[in-house]
């Protein structure tokens, strides 16, 4: 066997994974990432990048839908549901072979093949051993099944069998209803599925504010999006490529409910498995890989990355965590991982997005508070835009004026959370937030109407 010998190894190369990888090159290293399917991972493969080109093109027929409210007539209008899945597979093929080249461009090595951690710092891939003085595993994760149902990739389905179906089914049955299940709910309505939401906790989007979570209920009705809250899945019975999902409600009560599809998006596991981490001593903790505020895992040398080492399971975390690492075994200053200012987003219709304290957990811990909600339908943009649902809420400390948290449900909402994010990281208030101009008319004037109503100076509700 040769032994090739690296400064850097990288296990996965997804957000963090390809990230690192640029990073290391960049400070020197001799680096290799060693990938089992295509680089980008889920996200840029099955995840991020593609379910954003389904809503896109959901967005696009809903925009057609109710042109003559803007006075353009349209002819009719109808959906080629397999031109829309081949548009969202072009946009990953597309962004895969885009890492790719960021690798040739930056002299990272490339190797396709399955790594197992042999320990002191050697990795067996393709039956060939390599050496490297730190390694840094990003091997990222993948759906978690019920506990009672497992995949069978046709009936009961993941997000990725989910990303490439043949056709729309009649009657959707989604279980949880996190980002990812309110995100293929809002498409595969517009595509005209009967679409229900089964979710365990009170509210669909549950780790939102509660009033955002409420607002896209609201609005999920009306477009006919059924939620079923506090309710779980008991049995999932398929038969001739049916399923019959047997829910109980918060009040005990049973109810069978029909569907083509049941796509089970309840979270994620750790891709931990033959990986040799007991070989080189590297501890798990609850399924995810534990590691210190630089990412550094229990063996010397080894450091992990994402999804892999635990929430939140965020690609844009992902890639800060990779270089977090990398720069620290570069031996350069580096700020520890804070993960208190990271946005989320949701990017249904209308999307939502938020960072920080939601109003409860700012009053559950301790704080006094100011308020400030700044409605869509009272922005000039948003009316000109004809994108009026939804808010922009922000949570202050009313002692010292700081900026708790932003929750922001209505139009372009993913885009307008990166001013609150620059805000908090630079310890913004209320008072100048308000007194920073913002151009007319914008959506992010919202931003400066929210931070007013908090200090009892809203001009325009």
């Amino acid at each position: 066997m040769s032994t090739d010998q690296y400064d850097v190894a990288i296990i996965g190369g997804g957000p963090g994974g390809y990230v690192a990888a640029i990073r290391s090159a960049q400070l020197g290293h001799r680096t290799v990432i060693i990938e089992k399917s295509a680089l980008g991972g889920v996200c840029l493969n099955w995840g991020c990048i593609p379910t954003k080109a389904l809503l896109k093109s959901a967005e696009v027929f809903r925009s057609i839908q109710k042109a003559k409210k803007y006075g353009v007539t349209a002819p009719e209008v109808s959906v080629d549901f397999p031109a829309v899945i081949k548009r969202s597979r072009q946009a990953a093929e597309s962004l895969s072979k885009g890492v790719s080249f960021l690798m040739k461009k930056n002299g990272v090595d490339v190797v396709d093949g399955k790594a197992t951690l042999l320990g002191d710092g050697k990795i067996l891939v393709n039956d060939e051993e390599m050496m490297a003085t730190n390694i840094i595993l990003a091997t990222g994760a993948r759906a978690r099944p019920l506990p009672h149902t497992p995949f069978d990739g046709k009936t009961v389905i993941s997000a990725k069998e989910a990303m490439i179906l043949e056709a729309a089914p009649e009657e959707l049955v989604i279980v949880g209803a996190g980002a990812i299940g309110v995100e293929f709910a809002d498409f595969y309505a517009a595509m005209g599925s009967k679409v229900t939401l089964v979710e365990m906790l009170p509210h669909i989007l549950p780790v939102e504010d509660e009033e955002v979570s409420n607002e896209l209920e609201k609005l999920f009705k009306r477009r006919r999006i059924k939620s079923l809250t506090s309710s779980t899945v008991e049995k999932i019975e398929v038969n001739k490529g049916r399923a019959v999902v047997h829910v109980k409600g918060a009040d005990d009560a049973m109810q069978e409910l029909s569907a083509d599809k049941v796509l089970v998006a309840i979270g994620v596991q750790g891709n931990v498995e033959d990986l040799g981490l007991d070989t080189a001593s590297v501890e798990l903790e609850k399924g995810w890989i534990n590691t210190n505020e630089y990412m550094q895992t229990s063996a010397a040398g080894v450091y992990a990355i994402g999804d892999v080492a635990g929430p939140p399971w965020l690609a844009h975390v992902a890639s800060h965590e990779g270089i977090t690492a990398v720069e620290h075994l570069s031996g350069l200053d580096v700020n520890p991982m804070h993960y208190d200012n990271v946005p989320g987003c949701t990017y249904c219709s209308p999307q939502v997005a938020s960072i920080g304290l939601t109003e409860k957990a700012a009053r559950e811990a301790g704080h006094e508070i100011k308020v400030g909600k700044f409605p869509y339908k009272a922005s000039g943009k948003a009316m000109a835009s004809g994108e009026t649902d939804g808010f922009t809420k922000l949570i202050f400390d009313a002692k010292y004026g700081e900026l708790l948290g932003a929750h922001i449900i209505g139009a372009e909402a993913t885009e307008l959370i990166a001013e609150v994010g620059l805000a908090r990281s630079l310890e913004a208030t209320h008072e100048s937030i308000f007194d920073t101009i913002h151009a007319h008319p914008t959506l992010s004037e919202m931003i400066m109407e929210a931070a007013a109503l908090a200090l009892d100076k809203g001009i325009h509700v």
